[in-house]
């Protein structure tokens, strides 16, 4: 190739230079491409272990301060009797034995609860524990008499007059059971009044039907008389009487 002689001398001598670089250059590049083609991508990374908390160890008991507890208590005998019950306890307990007996006496016939009476009657004279006497009060409730009902709220009415402690724990019970008492003496009252009402008003029934009769058996008798008006029969002429000649 031949150079133009109207080209500058300078861009003649470079044109050979970029034109011997080139396949140099497009080398260099096939031999990255295929390079990177052949070696492999590295592995991804292991993600970092998840960090647990280490596990709390149980307490471990107290061995010392429970072996000094125990030399510090008193030694007790296995022979030893119980601790008597508090009087709270007590206090408690007796209430639920009252209701207890109330659940129990409730279920009795007629002739046990007449027995019981007896035998609860005896005992509270005998004694007169505040026990007894709400016990008698609740066997009384289960008769449906009136004089039992009297009889009942005047012992219930006892026991709440009683300020020794074993009548006091019986006195929350005792007013419920005056509450219910005295209601139904007010029924047991509103029932004898109209009883009573029901009573007069059978007799004044009576006596008007007496009247009645006796006023029908005046216009029977009345109507059975011969010639009286209304019975159908015309009275016979009167007889002839002989005049003076």
């Amino acid at each position: 190739m031949l150079p133009d002689p109207s080209m500058p001398r300078t861009v003649s001598r470079a044109l050979p230079e970029r034109m011997r670089a080139w396949p140099v250059a497009c080398l260099a590049l096939w031999g990255s491409l295929a390079l990177g083609g052949c070696t492999t991508p590295p592995p991804p990374a292991e993600p970092p272990p998840a960090v647990l908390p280490a596990p709390v160890p149980p307490p471990m008991p107290d061995t010392d301060k429970s072996d000094a507890d125990a030399a510090s208590a008193p030694a007790t005998g296995s022979s030893e009797p119980e601790s008597a019950p508090s009087p709270a306890r007590a206090a408690v307990s007796v209430p639920r034995q009252m209701l207890q007996y109330a659940d129990r006496v409730r279920t009795l016939s007629p002739p046990e609860i007449t027995a019981e009476i007896a035998q609860l009657s005896d005992a509270q004279s005998a004694n007169g524990s505040p026990e007894k006497t709400l016990q008698l009060a609740l066997a009384l409730l289960q008769t449906r008499q009136p004089a039992d009902t009297a009889r009942s709220l005047g012992l219930v009415q006892k026991v709440l007059g009683d300020a020794r402690p074993a009548a006091a724990a019986l006195h929350p019970l005792s007013r419920l059971l005056e509450n219910r008492l005295l209601q139904q003496r007010r029924l047991e009252d509103q029932l004898d009044r109209q009883g009573q009402q029901l009573k007069d008003g059978q007799r004044r029934i009576d006596q008007l039907n007496e009247r009645l009769e006796a006023m029908r058996a005046i216009e029977r008798s009345l109507n059975a008389r011969p010639g009286a008006p209304g019975n159908g029969k015309t009275a016979p002429p009167p007889a002839p009487t002989d005049s003076p000649r």
